[in-house]
């Protein structure tokens, strides 16, 4: 019987997996070259470990990156064991509900008091629809909805010495301006001869039909070079009066000086990034969906909780690790280990490797960042501002505010009131968690009006410098080129590392699926090829 080409990849992503599959859909010229750009993997099959014998691996830290290498790694029959030290898988993917508690490094305990069905991302909170994490949440039975990462409706604020300081400016404004001025100040400049030596009489007319139409800009006026192309609005910065049964009254553009002098166009680029160009989405109730999801997976029985290691040892028959757990100390032997914990936290475990080791593991720089999920019991953003989902940006502390991407028309609903790295995380996380509330009320109230303040039925922060056994919302290389991180990339002895930090996608679950499984493959080709 003739087999079709879509037979043969439904039978290839049964055996092996979505990724597996992507890649013979690559091989096949069937996908796009980004797929391409995701390190090719492929998974281990049963009884693939063969004459070799079962083999045991141990993992610290049951993030992503920890949870993706023993989940691979059972797929070809390895005894897998994980320690977290947290009573909750997902490292950096966390997910508040109502009735979690936390204490952080400094003794501060918080209780989430969200209502039933209400949460927050305390960390990660978006997936790209290309990361390979996708994929995983496809193999894994992962809802996935749609993240809202824009939205024109959204307010960007700008405070400083320029007449549009302490506005909230709706981004369709900020866009519709910032785009049409461009597009003037480019068509006069290409009408007028400024870029003759760089383009053909042929280019000069489509670059001033390209401006027009991405700026609304008006028609060359013959004899009067400044009149030509102006910029004067247009309904794509919205409406006074809104149309209806009359034309509608657009309402008036900031002038060029303002606009630029205020840098709302700066933040644009953000939406044309990589990793965070729309389409985005996250899961069903919360990031750490996906985490839970690995572990019924792996099960339940092969992950330990509150799990704390206090010592890594390479030994002459494989390695060693010891752990608390409760009041128990515990020991356990394996072949291997592989350590997904941030390296600032895994750098302080007492161990005996080597101080090069060690060093590189301090090699790289922390970057702080801080997030509060504020629930009110009236959607004002929806009923007052009609925002659904998305993000507003400013440039004071509170940097990124989060409206929820569902619930719409619901009672209820979390935002996440700050969203804020380097200093102004650090502002904020040397907060109590009730000053930190207050704070963002107030400086929230500066763009939104009263209503921020009014109607907050219970508030969550995180400050990640101070969450337990993470110590950091992400790290950064300062060069990749001294030796430290192919240092790491590389195992020591019986020893692997492995997360976001040991890939170029850092601060994204899909850094550390990559990198647990290029450990995966390479623990696999060592001890298959004895």
């Amino acid at each position: 019987m003739q087999q079709t080409r879509r037979d043969f990849l439904q039978k290839v992503g049964v055996a092996g997996g979505a990724g597996v599959m992507l890649h013979t859909m690559g091989s096949l010229g069937m996908t796009s070259a980004a797929h391409a750009d995701t390190p090719p993997f492929n998974p281990l099959k049963p009884g693939s470990l063969g004459r070799h014998g079962r083999k045991s691996v141990v993992i610290l830290g049951a993030g992503v990156a920890g949870l993706t290498a023993a989940y691979e790694l059972l797929k070809g029959g390895y005894d897998v064991t994980i320690l977290e030290a947290n009573e909750r898988p997902g490292g950096r993917a966390w997910t508040v509900q109502g009735g979690d508690r936390a204490t952080d490094t400094v003794g501060q305990t918080q209780r989430a008091g969200f209502s039933r069905g209400q949460w927050m991302n305390a960390g990660a909170g978006r997936l790209p629809q290309h990361h390979i994490t996708v994929d995983y949440c496809r193999e894994l039975g992962v809802e996935l909805e749609t993240f809202v990462n824009q939205n024109a409706h959204g307010y960007l604020w700008r405070s400083g010495d320029h007449r549009l300081s302490g506005q909230a400016i709706r981004h369709r404004e900020a866009k519709a301006d910032t785009y049409g001025y461009v597009a003037e100040l480019l068509a006069k400049a290409t009408d007028q001869g400024a870029l003759d030596q760089y383009v053909t009489t042929e280019d000069k007319e489509r670059i001033i039909s390209f401006a027009r139409s991405f700026g609304s800009i008006g028609p060359k006026v013959p004899g009067d070079p400044a009149a030509s192309f102006k910029y004067t609005g247009s309904g794509r910065r919205g409406y006074s009066v809104e149309p209806g049964v009359t034309a509608g009254t657009p309402t008036a553009p900031f002038s060029l000086s303002d606009v630029f002098a205020s840098g709302i166009g700066n933040y644009f680029s953000f939406e044309s990034g990589w990793d965070q160009a729309m389409q985005m989405l996250h899961p069903k109730g919360g990031m750490q969906a996906i985490s839970e999801a690995f572990v019924r997976a792996i099960g339940r029985q092969r992950v330990k909780f509150g799990a704390l290691a206090t010592s890594l040892q390479n030994t002459a028959k494989g390695v060693e690790v010891v752990y608390q757990q409760g009041h128990l100390k515990r020991k356990i032997e394996a072949d291997f280990a592989i350590c997904t914990v941030p390296p600032q936290v895994a750098a302080k475990i007492p161990s005996n490797l080597p101080t090069e080791v060690i060093t590189a593991l301090q090699a790289p720089t922390v970057t702080n960042a801080g997030k509060i999920g504020i629930e009110y019991s009236r959607r004002w953003w929806e009923l007052d501002h009609k925002i659904y989902g998305g993000i507003t940006n400013a440039n004071n502390e509170l940097a990124n505010m989060w409206y929820p991407s569902g619930g719409f028309h619901s009672k209820r609903g979390v935002m996440v009131g700050y969203y804020n790295t380097g200093s102004s995380a650090n502002t904020y996380g040397a907060l109590t968690p009730k000053q930190r509330l207050a704070k963002a009320l107030e400086q929230g109230a500066e763009i939104h009006g009263e209503a921020y303040k009014q109607n907050v039925s219970s508030a969550f922060s995180v400050n990640w410098a101070t969450v337990k056994h993470i110590e950091g919302a992400w790290v950064g290389w300062r060069s990749r080129t001294d030796g430290n991180y192919d240092r790491l990339v590389a195992p020591t002895k019986n020893v692997y590392f492995a997360g976001d930090w040991l890939s170029h996608t850092i601060a994204w679950q899909h850094g550390g699926i990559v990198s647990a499984r290029e450990v995966v493959e390479q623990i696999h080709q060592r001890v298959t090829s004895r």
